[in-house]
């Protein structure tokens, strides 16, 4: 869940990048380097999460979406919709996680 989470960011962040040059005059080299960054490292996340630090480092591209905000002003608006599933989906896995280790436990 949380793959596809962070894939369905990078793709809004991907649209989000045309967006910023046209309504908010930005240079399209760098909503295209700061944009693409982003979704990149989203798209990298996702094979990472199978470590710990993955989650670590998907939880501050969160913060990091929500920030691109100060460019595209929907991008405050979408960044907490990612990051509010972001972390319920974080709570519930530690509550699945719990839940097998006290079945496993019990026999």
């Amino acid at each position: 869940m949380l793959a596809a989470i962070l894939v369905f960011e990078a793709i809004i962040i991907g649209l989000a990048i045309p967006v910023a040059i046209s309504l908010n005059d930005v240079h399209a080299g760098l909503a295209g380097a700061v944009g693409g960054g982003v979704a990149l490292a989203c798209l990298v996340v996702t094979a990472l999460l199978r470590f710990p630090f993955g989650r670590v480092v998907g939880s501050i591209l969160q913060v990091v979406a929500f920030a691109l905000g100060i460019v595209v002003p929907l991008m405050f608006v979408l960044g907490a919709v990612f990051g509010v599933l972001w972390f319920v989906c974080l709570v519930l896995d530690r509550r699945i996680a719990a839940m097998r280790a006290e079945r496993e436990a019990s026999g």
